[in-house]
């Protein structure tokens, strides 16, 4: 009796055996010519290499969407949460618990569940914030960033303005000076260096410190920092003036031209690249025949008609000098 059920049981499993085996091998090979099958990933099809049969199609594509030849750059590339950015005090590593009192439904919670979650929520912010640079981390950066979106300044440069309140964190510069005077300070310093300058009465007229005490942190900061700030460059404000009074790209040119014969001839020195960036592009203005005032001009500029008129005189000269040459 038992021999018997072992023989059944033995069979049974040789016939498994040879069923798997042959639709094995109705995978791999074609069922028209019995050539070989290749998966073609590219179309999401599986075909046959002799005959073109395809066997398959509309297969899910498992893999990432995204393109790795090595693998430095796989590791790069790969994802397993949140990217982390220095624009936040915990570099965006901590928990977030939402300010909608609803389930994953949308179903709003119950008194009870509300309550818990209000909990939950104070804890967790003072779990994120426990020490004293944490609180000075977290309002700092909100401070970059609210000045950054005022200014329009790019993610590049709050980064970067970001790990330079870092540094002066880190380095014990902050005591006798206010946490909002050493972010504004670092925002400018971050501005400049990216080539997306903004001038002194710009940063100012968004932060919350005077211009006097914004200049001494900045000098400060660059100093003991060691930071290699260039000067500005006039042209790196023409086309933020030329986009903001709706001009031509002709125009543009133009007033890029007019700062390079003021270079070459000296005019750069001790002037303001702010006032030079405005009377180039008034200058350039006239010359291509745009209608636009001083008065429109020094809105965008934050600078005084007089600055304008008395640069885009020397701005002329120095062309018509540079002109023969």
């Amino acid at each position: 009796m038992t021999d018997t059920s072992i023989r059944t049981y033995t069979n049974e499993r040789e016939a498994e055996t040879e069923d798997e085996t042959a639709v094995s091998d109705e995978q791999e090979h074609c069922p028209e010519c019995g050539g070989r099958l290749v998966s073609d990933d590219e179309h999401a099809e599986t075909v046959c290499t002799d005959c073109g049969l395809v066997v398959e199609e509309d297969e899910i594509d498992r893999g990432p969407e995204w393109r790795a030849f090595d693998a430095a750059e796989k590791d790069e590339k790969s994802r397993v949460g949140a990217p982390t950015t220095n624009m936040m005090h915990d570099q965006g590593l901590s928990t977030n618990i939402g300010w909608q009192d609803k389930d994953a439904y949308g179903r709003s919670l119950s008194s009870r569940q509300r309550q818990k979650m209000q909990r939950l929520r104070t804890w967790n912010e003072r779990f994120r914030t426990r020490d004293s640079k944490e609180r000075n981390l977290k309002q700092a950066l909100g401070e970059i960033d609210r000045m950054a979106s005022a200014l329009g300044l790019p993610e590049n440069v709050r980064e970067t303005a970001s790990v330079i309140y870092r540094r002066a964190l880190e380095e014990d510069l902050l005591p006798g000076r206010s946490i909002e005077g050493v972010a504004t300070a670092s925002l400018y310093a971050a501005a400049r260096q990216a080539g997306t300058p903004r001038s002194l009465d710009e940063i100012s007229a968004v932060s919350r410190v005077e211009k006097m005490e914004l200049t001494r942190t900045y000098r400060y900061i660059i100093r003991e920092l060691g930071l290699e700030v260039k000067p500005a460059d006039p042209e790196h404000y023409v086309p933020r003036f030329v986009s903001d009074l709706d001009l031509s790209d002709e125009t543009e040119r133009m007033a890029r031209e007019l700062l390079e014969s003021a270079r070459q001839e000296g005019v750069h020195s001790g002037k303001s690249p702010v006032g030079l960036a405005a009377a180039s592009v008034y200058a350039a203005a006239l010359l291509t025949n745009e209608k636009v005032t001083q008065n429109e001009v020094s809105d965008v500029a934050s600078i005084s008609e007089v600055t304008i008129r008395n640069r885009y005189k020397e701005l002329l000269e120095a062309s018509d000098t540079a002109a023969p040459a």
